[in-house]
């Protein structure tokens, strides 16, 4: 069975209108949303990047049944694991069984802002791995020192704790990075039908929920799409590691100055053609991928006409209630 979602994105909403949208997403019936965890927006004109975890006091306090999940934390550089494992534990008293926690190497945008080293990827892998074992022995309970690598911690205690321990589902693009998912996750993650990642997760062991995020920005007029896919989010057209290691929403900018609407409008990367047949083939890439949690992030300040385009003629061709 598969589940659907609806992202929440941090970088384009104020706080007040994420936790809206999660009360109407819950009301329209959809499985769980999954909420981003940036200090930059990849472009200014996004324009938003709150504190994830405030935000998700609301959502808690506004929805009473839809799963919540963070897609996804990088809990190796900007914050402190320790301090991490106090946030997700407060967040999953407030959420029950409903959170999941979606954790990954990160991006320069929003770690390099104290002033410490980017490390490579590898290097990076290794740190993500150090830091959910920090976070699990700290939900554990009891007084907690651990002295790694990468991290220390001493005489550390969580007294709000999870009542349930929550899943982390840990994000992967290549096959090194889904190996090590397989090994010390409970989940996987990942954006976009990729199969070769998520295979590589399975055939090494790897077992829970696999997310995936489709971006669409639909509207009436293919032209309006592109043109607000064009403006809004051409960071999803920067190749490769790029998007990793650029520090700033301004490095992005320029590097998105090589993009053209014609790239936008071809592209595979972002749904545009106001089509509910194209809509309904790319979610059902995802799910023949194996992806069984498949969410639908869209672009742009129009909200309302997405969800009663895919409410009408994208759901009805799947199991939605």
């Amino acid at each position: 069975m598969t589940n659907f979602g609806y992202t929440l994105s941090s970088e384009e909403f104020a706080p007040n209108d994420l936790v809206d949208y999660a009360r109407e997403a819950e009301e329209r019936g959809y499985d769980f949303v999954s909420i981003s965890d940036h200090y930059h927006p990849w472009v200014s004109e996004q324009g938003h990047a709150p504190f994830v975890w405030s935000t998700l006091g609301g959502v808690a306090t506004a929805t009473e049944e839809i799963d919540v999940v963070v897609g996804v934390s990088c809990p190796i550089v900007r914050i402190h694991p320790a301090i991490l494992a106090q946030a997700t534990a407060t967040t999953a008293r407030m959420l029950g069984d409903r959170f999941v926690w979606g954790v990954g190497t990160g991006e320069n945008l929003n770690e390099h802002i104290l002033g410490d080293h980017w490390p490579p990827h590898r290097v990076r892998l290794e740190m993500l791995e150090e830091a959910v074992e920090v976070v699990r022995k700290l939900w554990d309970g009891g007084q907690t020192s651990h002295y790694g690598e990468h991290y220390t911690v001493e005489n550390a205690r969580l007294f709000t704790r999870p009542e349930e321990t929550p899943p982390i589902a840990v994000s992967a693009y290549g096959e090194r990075a889904a190996t090590a998912a397989a090994d010390f996750g409970d989940g996987f993650w990942c954006v976009g039908p990729q199969e070769e990642p998520l295979r590589a997760f399975e055939e090494n062991g790897g077992e829970g929920p696999k997310f995936a995020q489709m971006t669409v920005c639909y509207a009436e007029d293919e032209d309006e799409a592109v043109e607000t896919t064009y403006e809004q989010w051409p960071n999803s057209f920067v190749p490769g590691e790029l998007a990793s290691i650029l520090p700033t929403p301004t490095h992005f900018e320029q590097a998105s100055q090589a993009v053209s609407k014609e790239d936008v409008r071809e592209a595979d990367s972002v749904v545009t053609d106001p089509d509910p047949e194209t809509h309904i083939e790319s979610v059902q890439q995802f799910v023949d991928a194996g992806y069984d949690h498949v969410y639908v992030h869209q672009i742009g300040d129009d909200q309302e006409s997405f969800f009663e385009f895919y409410e009408n003629e994208v759901w009805p061709s799947f199991d939605f209630d």
